[in-house]
């Protein structure tokens, strides 16, 4: 069997483009004993791959020019040499773009099928939720009646956020990019949605949905928003830095407004943070989210593309806001 593959043809500068994915033809793998055969059934792409495209150092290792490119996947077993995941089983980790692959059985995690839709273990469920989840409840801390504002609100992470906040008894106020994802963030019960794009003074326009001031702000995406923000937070508030998607494909870091003084003033707390910081308790964030979406307190939003040769496509078009919800490719 053919089993088609992309690899990291070249790294970008700037924005990434078609160019820098190379799709080849590789055997498929044989599985070692311990070892699983699986077959790709979802692909989730993710702004923090972008990074990962680029030689420079950070939290974690670059993506190899000519290897894979890898992310999460939920796949199929079709051959297993482990008892615990047999044949059929339905499973979620970190494995390359490719249709079939093997991995280390206690590398992966079942997807319990009876919970939720097996894709949702790449959004609500998955690193995404659990960004969301460990980024406001820890560091944020929301308060009931207290202010949060989340940027990229209507992406895989601000839209937990802004349910978390929700339930925590916050008033909560996200920033998206179109009309169509501001209605849904007021679907999902968002108290104020601003779209950036066509809100003339984005200052203004927190002042009148923010009167109190802001308490807690979770920011996916840095820039002007950030920026505007940080006028208007009230003594003590506190920051959840986890992406800065404005950036993500500039050639020179942009001078801007510098926040040290903003947040001396207000007594502010910023604390970067990555999700791979709270494995430890990754399962404990998984089980609370399930029981949230079971009890029907947390919603999902998927944008769907279906074909593995449209997994670059879905990718670059994180750049572009074209994704509502969590980024999915379906391939089988």
């Amino acid at each position: 069997m053919n089993n088609k593959t992309i690899v990291l043809a070249s790294r970008p500068t700037g924005t990434p483009t078609a160019a820098q994915f190379q799709f080849e033809k590789r055997e498929v793998p044989t599985p070692e004993p311990g070892q699983l055969l699986l077959k790709t059934l979802y692909v989730s792409v993710d702004p923090y791959m972008r990074g990962r495209m680029s030689a420079a150092k950070s939290y974690i290792a670059p993506f190899a020019v000519g290897e894979p490119i890898t992310g999460g996947v939920v796949a199929e077993v079709v051959e297993s040499h482990n008892p615990q995941l047999p044949v059929g089983s339905v499973v979620v980790g970190n494995l390359p773009w490719q249709q079939y692959s093997v991995a280390d059985a206690k590398t992966l995690n079942r997807v319990p099928a009876d919970k939720a839709p097996a894709s949702y273990f790449l959004g609500l469920l998955g690193m995404p939720g659990l960004t969301a989840y460990f980024g406001l409840l820890d560091i944020c801390q929301p308060k009931v009646g207290e202010t949060v504002v989340v940027s990229g609100a209507a992406g895989a992470v601000g839209m937990v956020v802004g349910q978390l906040a929700k339930i925590k008894g916050a008033r909560v106020i996200g920033t998206a990019g179109s009309d169509e994802k501001v209605a849904y963030l007021k679907s999902l019960g968002f108290d104020e949605a601003i779209n950036y794009k066509t809100t003339p003074n984005l200052g203004k326009a927190l002042a009148a949905a923010a009167p109190h001031g802001i308490d807690c702000y979770f920011d996916n995406v840095g820039g002007a928003i950030t920026d505007a923000v940080y006028d208007h937070l009230n003594k003590h508030a506190r920051i959840a830095l986890c992406g800065q998607i404005s950036m993500y494909n500039a050639t020179e870091v942009p001078t801007g407004p510098r926040p040290e003084g903003k947040l001396l003033k207000s007594s502010s707390r910023l604390q970067g943070f990555i999700v791979s910081d709270y494995l430890p308790r990754w399962p404990e964030g998984v089980a609370q989210l399930t029981e949230w979406y079971t009890e029907g307190l947390l919603k999902s939003e998927e944008t769907i593309t279906e074909g593995f040769d449209q997994i670059p496509a879905a990718f670059l078009g994180l750049f572009t806001g074209e994704n509502t919800g969590k980024a999915i490719v379906k391939v089988a």
